[in-house]
């Protein structure tokens, strides 16, 4: 076994998951942003923990409205998470720009994402500083399915992405 910089041994992290965050800011415009570090935290209470960079306009967001949605894409929506990780909601309409469909959310502000086969609805309940990002953790208010979405997207590096179906 050789030892490499940390760099070097997360180039070798894929495949991950990928989800979309989305958040509102107080105007009540909406933002999304493509993360691959995120997780469930709890069956009892629902909790889901995702890992912002500090310098993202979605931390700002979230600390300041502390409402968000986790959304595991579905398959068509590469391009859209391409594109909503190369720019900031500050100076772009992300939606508008990437063709994202937003849909009403029942229990918070930020809207869930057509098609995604997931769409969790979140209330911030911590915050946990971890150098450069911050892992929020969501309760899950509300959680959406979507049956005619066949699965989730994989990110394997590199603006490459599978299809990840679920065994029943």
């Amino acid at each position: 076994m050789k030892e490499v910089p940390f760099s070097e041994a997360m180039r070798r992290k894929y495949p991950e998951w990928v989800v979309l965050i989305t958040t509102i800011d107080e105007a009540g415009k909406a933002n999304v942003m493509p993360a691959g570090w995120a997780m469930v935290a709890s069956h009892q209470p629902p909790l889901f923990a995702v890992s912002v960079g500090h310098t993202r306009y979605t931390h700002q967001l979230i600390r300041v409205q502390r409402e968000f949605v986790i959304a595991f894409p579905g398959p068509g929506l590469e391009e859209a998470i391409t594109y909503t990780g190369s720019c900031s909601g500050r100076e772009v309409d992300k939606f508008k720009e990437s063709g994202l469909t937003p849909v009403a959310a029942t229990k918070v502000k930020p809207p869930l994402l057509a098609g995604c086969v997931v769409n969790l609805e979140c209330t911030l309940t911590g915050e946990l500083e971890a150098g450069d990002h911050t892992i929020f953790l969501g309760r899950v208010v509300a959680a959406h399915v979507d049956e005619r979405v066949p699965g989730r997207l994989v990110n394997f590096g590199g603006g490459k992405f599978a299809l990840s179906v679920p065994q029943e």
